[in-house]
Parts: structure tokens; sequence; C-alpha cells
């Protein structure tokens, strides 16, 4: 039975859904379904969300048909303290790739996802932050949240330790960072440099790099809530590990479809600035923690004007991407 031999591990909202879609295109790359979290025993996952079984995660990679390599994507195995030394347990031999973002950018960003997934029932990401003691507590959560730990929003964000983890657990040889910033910028170089880390030949045809997994809104809520619901969901789940593997596959599909037809694109509002002035100075000593462990500049980071040229220079690229 074949099984991954690299992961990309987060962090969520940097690229990751994007760099897997621009991978599996490699006919060297066999790239298995995004988001299983099959590693992390400390990730504690509602009843909504389907979470395999040791049988059915390795079946996950039965549509390998001669490629490479094959990768596995979970933006929270970064996060979680032990998805590491399960991965290492696993195969030692695996290469990680991890992905970053200036923090408030990051938090901000993944605060509008879980507005739109359900996972978040507070209107503002300040009301949000200043929740966070009382989610670690189990309050103030919502009938359709399925990951309470995600909204531990500065935990989500405090990168050296996560990736210090990596580090130690697989050696820096066998781990490679890639920064969103440079990503948005030149999304073909960090393609090829990805290539050359697992080893593989770049594609010379490979030229189209189209902006994947923007910002979203919902056409109707209602369907949302009906579709995550976790007695709905959790009973769909529980039927479905019974049916044939074809059939829970299909399933799946057709949930895919579903959610892809209730949202549309959504131009983010702007964060406020003096809250994004607050927690840039909050995460300050983070970054550069972070910065002497990857032996990079990352004070632009920390910098309210810098982050905003960076932000608009993101933007051009990725509307140019969509045209």
């Amino acid at each position: 039975m074949s099984k991954p031999d690299f992961f990309i591990i987060g962090a969520p909202k940097c690229g990751t859904t994007a760099l897997v879609a621009y991978l599996a295109e490699h006919p060297d790359i066999f790239m298995a379904r995004k988001e299983m979290h099959f590693f992390g025993s400390d990730l504690r996952f509602g009843r909504q969300f389907y979470r395999r079984d040791w049988e059915a995660y390795l079946a996950e990679f039965g549509g390998r048909h001669g490629q490479c390599r094959t990768g596995e994507s979970s933006v929270w195995y970064l996060y979680s303290h032990l998805a590491a030394a399960e991965i290492r347990e696993f195969n030692p031999d695996v290469r990680i790739v991890i992905m970053l973002r200036e923090p408030v950018e990051m938090l901000y960003s993944l605060f509008q996802q879980f507005r739109c997934d359900g996972n978040e029932p507070l209107a503002t990401f300040a009301e949000a932050l200043e929740a966070e003691a009382d989610r670690r507590a189990g309050r103030r959560l919502g009938r359709l949240t399925y990951f309470a730990q995600g909204l531990w929003y500065r935990e989500v964000a405090r990168y050296a330790d996560q990736v210090q983890r990596y580090f130690d657990t697989f050696g820096r040889e066998r781990v490679r960072v890639i920064l969103y910033d440079e990503f948005a910028a030149d999304p073909a170089a960090i393609y090829r440099s990805v290539l050359q880390f697992l080893e593989l030949k770049p594609l010379s045809a490979k030229t189209d790099f189209a902006v994947i997994n923007g910002s979203k809104t919902l056409k109707s809520p209602a369907l949302r809530s009906f579709m995550n619901d976790p007695w709905v969901r959790g009973t769909a789940i529980a039927a479905g590990r019974r049916l044939p593997r074809w059939c829970l596959a299909a399933m799946q599909t057709v949930e895919s479809m579903v959610g892809q037809f209730n949202t549309r694109p959504l131009k983010r509002p702007p964060l406020d600035a003096k809250l994004r002035e607050r927690l840039q100075e909050e995460f300050a000593s983070e970054v550069k923690r972070l910065g002497k462990m990857l032996g990079r500049d990352l004070s632009h980071w920390s910098d309210q004007e810098s982050a905003q040229e960076e932000r608009e220079a993101a933007l051009s690229v990725n509307q140019l991407a969509r045209g």
C-alpha cells in the first residue's frame, strides 16, 4: 500500500491550497485529498469532521499509479504538538513543507474563513480575539463550531515553536519553509524550488498559477447551517463508514460541489488600522525570534507601512493571475 513521502503541513491561509493544486498537476506527484488530519491526536475536532481510521487513511493513496512522490496536506499539523512525532513514527524519511504568512494578516484571513464555514459564531475579529480565554474554557462557541482549538487565534500564529518542533523532529535538511510574501510575488519560482526540494524536475509547460482559495462569502447561510450541522454531518459520516469506499468518495464529492455552489468570491473588508498595529506590536518579539531561527529578516512583518505595501503587491499579482 502506498503512503505519503512528503507533507504540506500549514499554516492555515498561507497558500497551501494553491501549492497543492499546482503540485497535483505534475505527472510525478500524486496528491491525496486535502485536510484529512489523520495525524495530530491532540487536535480535537467535532463529530461533524470526518477523521479516517488507519485503513481508510491509507486507502486515500490507492489512486497512485507510478508517480515518484506522494503528498498529503493538512494545515493543522503545524499547530499540533503531537503530529510531528506521529508523522515521524509513520515515516521517518518524509519531507516537510511549511508555509508561513505575516501573523496578523493570516489570523484575519482565518477569522473570515471560520465565519464563512460556521466555526466562528462571533461577528467581528476584535470580539473573537477578546473571547480567546472563554474559548479555552469551552464557552462562547456556536452550534456549528467544529474546531474550537482553531479559535485560540494568537496561539495559531505562534510559529516559532511550531517550526522548531519540525526542525527538531526531522532535521532542517528535510524541512522547507516558504514565506507567503514570496509565494504571492513569484509562485513560479517557489513552485520550482519545491520541486527541487522533492528532487523532481520542473515542468517547462507549467505557466498558469491562477489564484486558488481566495476570500469567500456565503450565498445561503441556511444551507451552510444544514450542511455543517453536527447531527446531520455526524449521522452522514457514521453511515458513510459502513458504505463501500467509492460511495463515500462520491458523497464527499457531492458535498464539495454543494459547498462551492454556496460560496462566492468576496473582497475582504480592511482590518481596523489600530487593531492591526496593536497585534503587530504583540507579535513583534515572536516574529523576531522566527526570523532568527530561519536566518531571515522579517522586520517588515512588524511594520505597518511595509505590511501594507506587501498586501497591495500580493493583491496586484492575484488580480493579474485572475485575468
